[in-house]
């Protein structure tokens, strides 16, 4: 079973460490760190990690490949990515008082042969069986219901896809014709879509069984340090491990992602994807990037994760 991970709008994430943020102070960063990124992308690092074989791909702008190509070369990630003019975006990440403040800057707009040569190269990647993570946001200029059309033709080719996006693109993704397998909404972004505020399980379990009514079979919601709801047809688990001193917050619900694939190229069930992935996203905040401990680490760290069968 291949892996594959799908990122549009990657970017070099530029993390600059501060003990903390006061707007319209000047500040002296404690460091910083570049580090290759994109959901996908950082998804793709810590499978690597685990050691399974992954396949990349997206657009990256041809003046400033080198950190990604290096990532790639380092953890033997297939590069399969495209490289179309331009420069791949920084994208600031303040890390401040245990928590992270985001500015991201605009990406490449891909035209459209860009855009075709792309869906062309992830057909050419994605067989039966293949587990398809189409993740983040889209360029400006691509329609925002291209990542529908992707899921649908995916599922045409006997892929699996799993989705991690927000907004227009995500509302476009779950009115098309054929529904992701797995989605990994947080809290606010599930609220985005249902179009009011979830303030309790029972809320937010109703929401995700109204996406599975429609064909999702898993959905998975990350509730920050209250941990994760893992959710199908016939169960209902909430998993949380205590909280670790963060080295960085940056990717940590890119590393559960990971993690639910991890477990799905296992076949796993639904506890060991609720273990693996909780652990995942925790090893993850012990390292700065999109980096994962030792295997043993995350297998410990899966031990000891808090699984809570809910009952409705």
């Amino acid at each position: 079973m291949t892996a594959l991970t799908v990122t549009l709008n990657p970017a070099i994430d530029q993390t600059v460490l501060l003990g903390h943020l006061r707007p319209g102070h000047v500040h002296r960063a404690q460091g910083v760190s570049f580090n290759a990124g994109g959901k996908g992308v950082n998804v793709a690092s810590c499978l690597a990690d685990w050691g399974d074989k992954v396949s990349a791909t997206g657009f990256l702008g041809e003046n400033n490949t080198l950190r990604f190509e290096t990532l790639f070369m380092t953890k033997l990630i297939e590069d399969a990515f495209i490289r179309i003019p331009g420069e791949t975006r920084t994208n600031i990440k303040l890390s401040h008082d245990g928590d992270t403040t985001d500015i991201n800057l605009p990406g490449l707009t891909p035209n459209a042969e860009e855009l075709q040569a792309l869906v062309s190269r992830i057909n050419a990647l994605a067989t039966t069986g293949t587990l398809a993570l189409l993740a983040g946001s889209l360029p400006g200029g691509v329609d925002e219901g291209f990542y529908a059309a992707l899921t649908e033709a995916l599922a045409k080719r006997g892929a699996r896809v799993l989705l991690d996006t927000s907004g227009a693109p995500l509302k476009a993704a779950l009115a098309g014709a054929v529904l992701p397998f797995c989605l990994k909404p947080n809290r606010a972004e599930l609220e985005q879509f249902a179009g009011h505020n979830l303030t309790s399980d029972a809320a937010v379990i109703e929401a995700a069984r109204g996406l599975i009514a429609r064909g999702v079979q898993l959905v998975v919601v990350s509730l920050g340090e209250d941990g994760a709801l893992f959710i199908t047809q016939s169960q209902v688990l909430r998993a949380s491990l205590p909280v670790v001193h963060a080295a960085s917050t940056v990717g940590a619900g890119d590393a559960m992602v990971a993690g639910i694939m991890a477990a799905l190229r296992e076949e796993a069930g639904l506890e060991r994807i609720a273990r693996l992935s909780t652990a995942f996203a925790a090893g993850k905040l012990t390292l700065a990037g999109p980096n994962l401990p030792p295997r043993g680490d995350i297998e410990a760290l899966s031990a000891n994760v808090k699984i809570q069968n809910i009952q409705e």
